[in-house]
Parts: C-alpha cells; structure tokens; sequence
C-alpha cells in the first residue's frame, strides 16, 4: 500500500456517497460539496451507504491517489458441514 511521507490531515465525510464514482468524481465532490481543495495531499475518507465499504483520495504531488476497502471480504463464513 501507498501512504503519504508527510504528517497529513485526514477528513472524513459523514454522508455516504455514490460509490461508483472515481477519483475525478470524488475529487469534484470534495471541491464542490466540502469546500476543500483536493490537491494540498489532504486525506479524504468516503463511505458506501451500508458502510461496509471505503474510498479515499489525496493527492501526491503527482496525481490523485484513489484507495478502495471492502469490509465483506474480511469475513469468513464458519458454517459446519
């Protein structure tokens, strides 16, 4: 996994969000929705409406970064046979 070499601030939205937008699409949101500026290496932290899955962006000082967690996949399922 890729992770900033700085201290950087990290937002977290409270809304869910439409979960097939990309970065261009997040970014946008962060713009036009949070007031922020996507491109100062700020984290930003996007939830699904059932919040098993995660997005977040930042910028690396070379492009958007986009990274995507999917809380299902971690569960195993422990039916006897």
């Amino acid at each position: 996994m890729i992770f900033p070499s700085n201290r950087v601030r990290i937002m977290v939205a409270i809304k869910p969000v439409d979960f097939r937008k990309g970065h261009n699409g997040l970014a946008a949101l962060v713009k036009n929705e949070l007031h922020k500026d996507p491109f100062i290496g700020t984290v930003f932290v996007f939830r699904s409406r059932k919040a098993d899955r995660r997005k977040l962006i930042y910028w690396d000082g070379s492009g958007i970064v986009l990274a995507y967690n999917d809380r299902r996949s971690y569960y195993t399922s422990f039916l006897s046979s």
